[in-house]
């Protein structure tokens, strides 16, 4: 078994835990109980772990993580000539809906 990430908090954790196991990569969540106890241990040390358990796996693991952590940013340009980035579904200059 082989650490991938600490989250900030459980349901991202399971989040992330049941991604992996849809990709076919067996992914658990340690220190799942752990936050009621955050004061009698430093609050670090109590943030659930996602674990993959194939160390093979964890390179494919760690890519699939990144990805969802980090999703590509749209940019599109409106009719009006302006670039509206972001998640932004509607032009901020002249209100034209996105194509």
């Amino acid at each position: 078994m082989r650490k991938l990430a600490q989250a900030p908090n459980i349901a991202i954790a399971t989040l992330w835990a049941d991604m992996l196991s849809n990709a076919g990569l067996a992914a658990s969540v340690q220190r799942y109980f752990l936050s009621g106890i955050a004061g009698d241990l430093p609050p670090d040390q109590c943030l659930p772990e996602v674990w993959v358990t194939h160390d093979d796996h964890e390179s494919r693991a760690k890519a699939l993580l990144h990805d969802l952590q980090n999703p590509p940013q749209r940019r599109w340009l409106c009719a009006c000539g302006e670039h509206v980035e972001g998640g932004f579904e509607q032009c901020w200059l002249c209100g034209t809906p996105m194509p």
